[in-house]
């Protein structure tokens, strides 16, 4: 089946998530992405959870790539990279702010080297900032810290609580790769290559909602609410018997028959409660009246109430029951993969469903070095003693080392 990215080339130097996601995206949307690793390896291979001396971590943001090392100190493997770079539409990377520059892979080298390249960067505070920043090192830790979004995160009165997953590199991965996508469909228009500049501590703000309007408009700075909506209720968690339950009634109409469903009429009449408007400026007063209904029963027949009618609701599901779930089973978003050195083991899916060209995933993880040989054969025609003489003079390696 023919997919969207297909005859796009991505150039990927990058390492551990940021970068990594991007490419992940474009790879499982059909892109050939060719991940540059140094002799080393990509940091991620060296994080664990392991399987048979393999990292899961690595596996699981690295499907669907092929793996070339080259050894970018010297001048030899530079020369690789430049052979890449005229064959290729997007050079990505998530190095320190000069080090592409010091490589000799400064953006108007690599356009040099080919007028429709996109140069595709992902650092902590963007390459064009004030002179402090761009030089400042981030971690994921690092941008939610910056962005403001650990300081709405956990319970109210709490520590500041990390977002559990990573979302400064994963959130810029992914704007990453719309940015990929608009830039390739503006040269497909212009034949113009471009610059994309993304940054952590930007993708973050961006995605804050409604936190900033409510500190412009005003003047309110929002602190964490635990699972409470600022604007909505209920909307949030709630003990039940055994567990907690998430019911979101986000208008009137949900208010009226959630009432109903659980065996307050009386409250849909009540003054207080009757708008979202005023929900929201009494939820010190309904949500302590929702806390004594809901331990009366267990999460289970609560869910049955709820789902009799048609009522916005969830389990709050742990890891093992999201992967066992049949929904997320029937879309496919725990797939199998038969990894090499390992055998088969289940991943994380592709959340692209399109109908004609669905993301997919057709490859495994790739060992270190595994593709270095075909993409300087196929993809560079490199003859084959030119290929010996690079892995004899330790510029490129070749399998799994």
């Amino acid at each position: 089946m023919p997919q969207a990215l297909d005859n796009i080339r991505i150039l990927d130097l990058g390492h551990v998530l940021a970068a990594p996601t991007t490419s992940m995206i474009l790879a499982d949307l059909g892109a050939e992405v060719i991940h540059v690793e140094p002799p080393w390896g990509d940091d991620t291979r060296e994080f664990g959870p392991f399987v048979d001396g393999e990292s899961a971590y690595y596996i699981s943001i690295n499907r669907n790539k092929k793996s070339i090392v080259i050894d970018l100190r010297q001048e030899a493997g530079r020369d690789v990279l430049r052979d890449l770079v005229r064959v290729s539409d997007v050079v990505l990377e998530n190095y320190r702010a000069d080090t592409m520059a010091k490589l000799g892979f400064a953006y108007e080298e690599l356009k040099r080297l080919n007028p429709r390249i996109i140069y595709a960067t992902i650092s902590g505070f963007g390459r064009d900032a004030l002179p402090e920043y761009v030089v400042k090192s981030a971690y994921d830790i690092v941008a939610q810290a910056y962005s403001g979004i650990m300081s709405i995160t956990g319970p109210e009165g709490g520590p500041p609580v990390r977002v559990g997953a990573s979302v400064g590199d994963i959130v810029a991965g992914h704007q990453c790769a719309i940015a990929i996508l608009s830039a390739l469909w503006y040269r497909e228009r212009t034949g113009c290559g471009q610059v994309i500049d993304i940054a952590m501590v930007d993708s973050l703000i961006y995605i804050l909602e409604n936190a900033i309007v409510r500190y412009t408009v005003s003047g309110e700075v929002p602190r964490p609410m635990g699972a409470r909506h600022p604007s909505l209720a209920p909307f949030q968690a709630f003990p039940t018997a055994d567990d907690w339950l998430i019911v979101a009634i986000g208008n009137d109409t949900l208010w009226a028959k959630f009432c109903v469903a659980i065996g307050r009429p009386d409250l849909r009449d009540d003054p207080r409660f009757a708008t979202v408007e005023l929900r929201n400026q009494h939820e010190r007063e309904l949500t302590p009246i929702l806390n004594e209904i809901f331990p009366a029963k267990s999460t289970a027949e609560w869910i049955e109430i709820l789902e009799a009618y048609h009522l916005p609701y969830s389990p709050i599901n742990t890891i093992d029951q999201v992967v066992h779930d049949p929904n997320v089973r029937y879309r496919r978003m725990i797939v199998e993969i038969n990894q090499p050195g390992v055998g088969k083991m289940e991943i994380a899916g592709s959340p692209f469903h399109l109908s004609e060209t669905p993301g997919a995933i057709t490859r495994h993880a790739p060992l270190l070095g595994e593709h270095t040989v075909e993409v300087l054969r196929q993809t560079l025609s490199y003859p084959p003693e030119r290929v010996q003489e690079l892995i004899a003079q330790k510029v490129v390696f070749a399998g799994d080392r």
